[in-house]
């Protein structure tokens, strides 16, 4: 195989690889595309439909939160455990410093504890110093949260009474509440309470509902592995092309079709060395000799 045929094929197999790789690319976009169209959906069925009782979507402390139920709007009563408050830190509410309070809720006629996210503060100046919270209505409390999933556990260290995420086991473990039953897959935000707190917390913001650019990155990883493709089969198909008219590899004749060999190309004749100006002296000299002295320089 000549030189440019084997550059040719690497090069065909180069746009093989940028081909496979952009498209697995692009799946993995497009898969993300689809699991953010799910989220959305979900929000939308679920964010403004009638609360249901809270046993309708978790049964039991250890029951896992369906993902057709997140952001579902459930009801329940029971007592706040205002003195196992947990603050949640690092989580800014459009874009101001704020931590979320967390306080578990214990739900009427069992032992079971809901983590419930009544809503955010404020840091202050420095985050490192302590805030004021205000309380959560006291007694029978009548609540209605959307429930979400747990989040994973965070190995961040914080100050006590605080947490670094929203994992019901950790909030319970920071408020000091080592041997109550907590539902430990997910959690509540607020959405109301009755009777109505004194001071009422800053409210959550809604969620996102942005789709992304998952869609859009998809399209463009498939545009560039069929690019690449192309690019580097056009590449290979000019190196064979300049091989065979012989603009890539030296010229070769081809054989003569009259039976005879074409005569060689006369090789230039030579240019005459000029002579230097010390030979023509030379000569001279050799030249104004008498004989005498001609058979002197002999001898």
């Amino acid at each position: 195989m000549s030189p440019a045929r084997r550059r040719a094929v690497v090069l065909v197999l180069v746009g093989v690889l940028v081909a496979v790789a952009c498209t697995f690319l692009g799946r993995w976009q497009w898969h993300r595309h689809e699991w953010r169209d799910a989220q959305i959906a979900t929000v939308e069925r679920n964010y403004d439909a009638p609360p249901v009782p809270l046993a309708d979507v978790l049964a039991a402390p250890g029951d896992r939160l369906a993902d057709a139920d997140e952001w579902s709007q459930v009801r329940t009563t029971g007592r706040y455990l205002t003195d196992a408050t947990v603050l949640l830190r690092n989580r800014p509410v459009e874009g101001n410093p704020a931590y979320h309070v967390l306080v578990p809720f214990r739900v009427t006629g069992t032992d079971a504890v809901l983590v419930v996210d009544r809503g955010w503060v404020p840091t202050g100046a420095d985050a490192s110093a302590g805030v004021d919270v205000p309380p959560p209505p006291a007694g029978e409390v009548g609540l209605v949260v959307r429930v979400r999933h747990a989040e994973q556990p965070s190995d961040r260290g914080a100050p006590a009474g605080s947490v670094q995420a929203l994992h019901p086991a950790q909030v319970a473990a920071a408020a000091g509440l080592t041997d109550a039953a907590v539902y430990a897959g997910a959690y509540g935000q607020l959405v109301a309470e009755d009777p109505a707190p004194a001071t009422p917390l800053g409210t959550l913001p809604a969620p996102d509902l942005d789709p992304g650019s998952h869609l859009s990155y998809a399209f463009q990883w498939w545009a560039f592995a069929l690019g690449g493709l192309l690019g580097f089969a056009w590449l290979a198909r000019r190196e064979v092309v300049e091989e065979r008219d012989g603009t890539g590899a030296p010229f070769e004749p081809s054989e003569p079709t009259g039976g005879t060999a074409p005569a060689a190309p006369a090789r230039p004749a030579r240019p005459r060395r000029r002579e230097g100006r010390a030979e023509a002296e030379e000569d001279a000299l050799i030249d104004a000799q008498t004989p005498d002295d001609a058979s002197r320089t002999a001898r």
